[in-house]
């Protein structure tokens, strides 16, 4: 992200704490220095309030910068002016257009999860089908030559789509749209590309055996569809509807970006309240109730269209796809009758959930800086990566099978047995006629299969107690290593398959005198995993509960998530909060920590201070803009413009870059704001999409205009928060998040001094630069 704090050109420079002034010579030196570099101004004058926070993050596998978002509404003359003269019509058609892409986010997401659950279904069932024909015909090489090639190609083709398309697109994508809903932008994290790539890598990962999921790229891909139609429209495509223009900004696509996030979960777990609670609870930073109204409307459409695509496939039309209806897992055939007893196998669910989950999160915290280092050497090591990864999974899911017995068919089932040809319950690999291996049953089957066994109710003795020891070791630890590799994966899915493994292994420690089904156990221990690493209780709750159609469930999934989180808490972060950590995305928590309370504002501020004055030279703003990269500026009236020097606000980066590109300057040092109200509109100074805004390279200044004057304040934000230089940084950094700021001026408690002591961004607020100027202060 670009340092942004206190940056600003005028001929008094004046230190934070008012002491040690610098003379004009030095000031003249010091900049003097900076021309000769050539390069970005990165050392304030003040050594001790350097803020060496980094501006670059990994998203997706590669490094990159980064950015804030501006959340809030600059309120300067050009703003009120346009809301002034915005008549009814045009509010009604602002709010309409907001429920219409709401509906169009709904429906985009929709399909594209649909789109999912047949590629995965048919790519993943032809593959497994030509194993299982070469395995009844005794050519187990042949057999096993196939699955891996077959893995191994898939898993080169969802690299590649990675390393050389969209490098943002790896990873779950959650971390990423949960730091851009905080306020943390970054190139391409939301681009078409990254798009394309999230759905047909996710696609040809999930087909291709890794131990992923495709829900929590389905979240990120449902941000990028909301991005896409949050534009603002275009001028290249010629897509340029009066309409779209009231979406150039920030606010409203965090909105739609919130609503994107929901429809993902939703359009992946088919579960639409629980999209609306995971927004809530985990993604999103801001909230309030008429973004509630159309995030629910947004998973309502999901549903339906969902709804609408399996009836359909129901008929048979969709090739492999299975049958199922909105209802993933359905275990509300099962009897929810349960006993003190089975009350104490649920908190022992719950406690040994929290432990498995948290070394999980630490053992993903360790492969991803390992992975990173890797992938920071380019595309190649990238696919060679994922391609070792794909051949130990074939090499694990095709030779543990051969560990365990034939077991003899059940004699009282309604499903035939061993199962040839389809997934079910009962696959017979190497065993004979009437036998079926159990193991197999769960690892050459896709994931969404074998959770199905897993949570398969009134089969106590389908899977043995060794089988579920191989097969949780096996999955709890592919499932640490397949994460982080440059490929879309998500989280959910390898922590439900490995959780709904040990509940089940515990459901079967318990038989003998729990009263509770051992698939039951399979869902609370899905559970129990799931509160262990995410860290979340009531979407989590509602998701499981719409996955199993089990209302009567729902005492016991709440007991286990609270307890399973609880214990994990005290051992590390949840997973997600781990890897915004480890990526580098400066995310504001929504407490402050508990040393902030000891420290002021002002302690933490950078320098030094330089300040543009109302009507300020064309040489010197664009002099400030070509040395530094910040993004907003403080201004300041002095006398004759006012009676003594005060904070006029606060004036945007981009707003400078077009209103210096539209040169409407003057020779004379005077106010000319009626000018620049009647030549520029509101909208030309909107935020434009992804990568369309003016440049500095497009400024094109004439040297006799570089000493003319250009009137800033019908361009400056003349309302900008402010907070004393005396409060502290704790209070600060929770209005600082709560108001999704991206600049929050500190000003000085007495009188006699400068009228602005700094300018407070969230890089102010990281736990490294905090304790980079405090090292003697001890986190708690």
């Amino acid at each position: 992200m670009d340092q942004e704090n206190n940056v600003n050109h005028s001929d008094d420079v004046h230190d934070i704490e008012n002491e040690g002034l610098l003379d004009g010579k030095e000031i003249e030196r010091y900049w003097s220095e900076l021309r000769d570099k050539n390069m970005t101004y990165t050392e304030p004058l003040l050594v001790k309030r350097t803020n060496t926070t980094s501006q670059i993050a990994i998203i997706g596998a590669n490094v990159c910068p980064i950015e804030s978002l501006d959340y809030e509404i600059v309120e300067n003359e050009l703003f009120k002016q346009d809301w002034r003269s915005r008549k009814k019509l045009q509010i009604f058609q602002y709010v309409l257009l907001k429920w219409a892409f709401a509906l169009l986010i709904g429906l985009g997401t929709g399909l594209v999860g649909f789109f999912n659950n047949i590629a995965v279904e048919n790519i993943a069932g032809f593959k497994l089908l030509l194993t299982s024909d070469l395995m009844s015909k005794t050519k187990y090489y042949k057999a096993f030559a196939a699955y891996a090639g077959c893995n191994a190609g898939l898993a080169a083709a969802a690299a590649a789509l990675c390393a050389f398309i969209a490098p943002a697109a790896a990873g779950s994508g959650i971390p990423e749209v949960k730091a851009y809903l905080n306020g943390v932008d970054a190139y391409s994290i939301l681009a078409p590309s990254t798009l394309f790539v999230k759905i047909f890598g996710s696609v040809l990962g999930v087909s291709a055996g890794f131990v992923v999921g495709k829900e929590g790229p389905m979240v990120h891909t449902g941000a990028c569809i909301a991005n896409l139609l949050g534009q603002g429209g275009s001028r290249k495509y010629h897509l340029t509807w009066k309409w779209l223009r009231y979406f150039k900004n920030d606010r409203d696509r965090r909105d739609m970006i919130t609503c994107g996030a929901a429809a993902g979960v939703a359009a992946a777990f088919r579960a639409p309240v629980g999209g609306v609670l995971f927004a809530l609870e985990e993604a999103a930073s801001w909230w309030r109730s008429a973004l509630l109204w159309r995030t629910f409307f947004t998973t309502a459409v999901v549903a339906i269209v969902l709804r609408a695509f399996i009836q359909y496939c129901n008929t048979g039309k969709c090739g492999l796809f299975g049958e199922g209806g909105l209802i993933m897992y359905d275990v509300s055939s099962a009897k929810e009758t349960y006993s003190a007893v089975d009350i104490l196998a649920v908190i022992f669910l719950g406690v040994i959930g929290g432990i498995l989950g948290s070394i999980y999160n630490y053992f993903v915290d360790k492969v991803l800086r390992t992975y990173s280092i890797i992938n920071e050497r380019g595309a190649a090591f990238k696919i060679l990566l994922v391609v070792i990864i794909s051949l130990l999974t074939s090499c694990c899911s095709f030779g543990l099978p051969w560990l365990a017995k034939c077991i003899p068919c059940p004699t009282d089932l309604t499903v035939s047995c061993p199962i040839v040809g389809e997934s079910g319950n009962y696959k017979s690999f190497q065993c004979p006629s009437g036998y079926y291996n159990d193991l197999a049953s769960l690892f050459l089957n896709t994931n969404d299969d074998a959770i199905r066994n897993l949570f398969s109710t009134s089969t106590v003795k389908e899977f043995q107690i060794s089988s579920l020891f191989i097969f949780f070791g096996a999955v709890y630890c592919l499932g640490i290593i397949t994460y982080g590799i440059a490929i879309p994966s998500g989280l959910f899915i390898p922590v439900i398959l490995a959780g709904a493994c040990y509940g089940r292994l515990v459901g079967r420690l318990f038989e003998s005198i729990s009263t509770l089904d051992t698939g039951l156990f399979a869902l609370l221990g899905a559970a129990s995993f799931l509160g262990g690493t995410m860290r979340m209780t009531v979407s989590l709750c509602i998701i499981l509960l719409e996955l199993t159609n089990n209302l009567l469930l729902l005492p016991l999934v709440m007991l286990v998530l609270l307890i399973s989180k609880t214990v994990a808490d005290n051992f590390n972060k949840g997973v997600y909060d781990q890897i915004l950590q480890i990526k580098g995305l400066p995310y504001m928590d929504a407490h402050a920590e508990p040393y902030m309370r000891h420290l002021a504002a002002r302690d933490v501020v950078s320098g030094p201070l330089v300040t543009f004055s109302g009507v300020e030279k064309v040489g010197n703003i664009l002099h400030a803009l070509r040395t530094t990269m910040h993004n907003g500026f403080p201004v300041i009236d002095e006398p004759p413009f006012s009676e003594a020097p005060e904070l006029c606000g606060l004036v945007l980066r981009s707003h400078l870059l077009v209103l210096l590109k539209g040169k409407n300057f003057s020779r004379d040092r005077v106010v000319t704001g009626d000018d620049i109200l009647q030549r520029f509109a509101a909208f030309d100074f909107a935020k434009a999409g992804s990568g369309k805004g003016i440049k500095l390279e497009d400024i094109d200044i004439e040297e006799e205009e570089m000493d003319m004057y250009v009137d800033l304040h019908p361009i400056t934000n003349a309302s900008p928060y402010t907070v004393v230089e005396t409060m502290s940084l704790a209070k600060a950094a929770i209005l600082f998040r709560q108001l999704g700021l991206r600049h929050m001026c500190v000003v000085p408690k007495s009188q006699g001094r400068p009228p602005i002591v700094g300018i407070l961004t969230r890089h102010d607020f990281m736990p490294e630069h905090v304790l980079g100027l405090y090292p003697h202060i001890k986190p708690d």
